[in-house]
């Protein structure tokens, strides 16, 4: 799977809940996770490989060499708390990274690749992580969440680092 980045339109639509998970849906979350694992990406989302399906994978314990991958359908944050900054970086902007602040605390609920209700809390990086990809559901990028003067400095970057197509 190609990964989009920053300028194709998908990556700025909202994602659509999924009504089914079935064998399309699975083979979807598969080859989603061999093209993330394969970009030593700690998250994907479904629109970032051109799919509006509210899905998105993460694994934040394949850095450290013991994946565990996650899978996430229609989710949704039903409390946030606290505030944290962390350095993000993302799969559809290569080679630029940025602080960003972000929710320190989640409470989420999801459905699993078995169609199973999962409620849980979630901090730190995986909290971080979860709203990074979120945002892609909602046609959010990280750089969006920048300041003026950072998303300035960031467009000026792109225009001269973007990949070559």
């Amino acid at each position: 799977m190609e990964i989009l980045t920053l300028g194709h339109p998908t990556l700025r639509e909202k994602a659509l809940p999924v009504e089914n998970i079935d064998g399309e849906i699975k083979k979807l979350v598969e080859e989603m996770a061999q093209t993330m694992y394969k970009a030593k990406g700690l998250g994907l989302a479904a629109n970032q490989v051109g799919v509006l399906k509210r899905i998105f994978l993460l694994d934040i314990l394949q850095k450290e060499g013991t994946p565990k991958l996650e899978v996430y359908i229609n989710p949704e944050i039903l409390q946030a708390e606290g505030y944290t900054t962390y350095e993000e970086g993302c799969l559809s902007i290569p080679g630029y990274y940025a602080k960003v602040e972000r929710y320190s605390k989640l409470y989420i609920r999801a459905l699993d690749l078995q169609g199973n209700l999962v409620e849980k809390e979630l901090d730190g990086l995986h909290a971080i992580a979860f709203q990074h990809e979120y945002d892609h559901l909602e046609g959010i990028l990280f750089v969006d969440r920048l300041s003026p003067l950072k998303r300035t400095l960031f467009q000026k970057w792109w225009k001269k680092n973007q990949p070559k197509k």
